[in-house]
């Protein structure tokens, strides 16, 4: 796949303009796709991908979330459920009546690849029918998007992730239903979380489903894993739940002969 890396980003630039960069939502959008997309790069790489797939997974990475924009224009939110399905949204805008791909790229030939790869970014599950090269792309794109999803965390204050003040996200608990998955190991299904406490612990949770050892290596080269731990609650059932998870997560990666610091 013959990619432009400065037409892409060009364009890219060019579509962003279109909303406002001093909003705190759009900036941490524009900063998390760049980062997506080098994780993306990093991770193909390492599993020996051709230069064409490397370059196709690079591409996934600076346009699985073009649907975030227009999501925060119209509904001021992150929250799929109460606006749309970002990457439905978003792959429409690409491979739909707007054609925005075209903008990116001229070779067609990966299109319908590249548009299941955006749909299933964001997916609890991916689908069963989706197998060979197109679930390692599905895979290394949604492992690189979680990788960044910690630093997010991190790096932007959290009400605006949320969507809630200070004293709502510091009070707000976390309940067992949340909790019985994380001792699972595995993601907590959207559906089980309603606080602002549950997104975070749900976030954290991301780490159960890295599928590549560069994911993880990515993770841990960060640093951000454990300062979500640092979290300054002041709810009981969150400060339970923080401890627990970190010795969910802990034990974990200890079986993998890893660690997360």
């Amino acid at each position: 796949m013959m990619i432009d890396r400065q037409r892409v980003k060009e364009q890219f630039a060019s579509y962003v303009k279109n909303y406002n960069p001093s909003d705190p939502k759009i900036a941490l959008k524009i900063a998390h796709t760049y980062r997506v997309a080098d994780n993306c790069e990093q991770i193909a790489k390492s599993i020996s991908l051709s230069d064409d797939e490397v370059e196709f997974a690079w591409l996934s990475g600076m346009l699985h979330d073009i649907g975030r924009f227009e999501q925060v224009k119209r509904f001021n939110t992150f929250i799929d459920s109460e606006s749309v399905d970002h990457a439905e949204f978003g792959a429409d805008l690409l491979f739909g009546d707007d054609k925005l791909i075209k903008a990116y790229a001229d070779d067609r030939s990966w299109d319908k690849e590249l548009e299941i790869v955006i749909r299933q970014h964001n997916k609890y599950r991916i689908d069963e029918s989706i197998a060979g090269k197109t679930l390692i792309f599905c895979n290394i794109l949604r492992d690189a998007d979680k990788v960044d999803i910690l630093r997010v965390n991190v790096e932007t204050p959290m009400e605006e992730i949320y969507n809630v003040t200070k004293e709502v996200l510091f009070s707000s608990g976390v309940s067992e239903k949340v909790m019985e998955q994380v001792r699972e190991h595995h993601a907590v299904n959207r559906d089980v979380m309603d606080s602002p406490a549950e997104h975070l612990i749900g976030h954290i949770a991301l780490t159960f489903e890295l599928v590549y050892p560069k994911s993880w290596e990515l993770a841990k080269k960060q640093g951000y894993l454990y300062k979500m731990f640092e979290f300054p609650t002041q709810n009981e059932s969150m400060k339970k739940a923080l401890k627990e998870t970190r010795e969910e997560v802990e034990s974990y990666y200890t079986c993998k002969n890893l660690s997360i610091e």
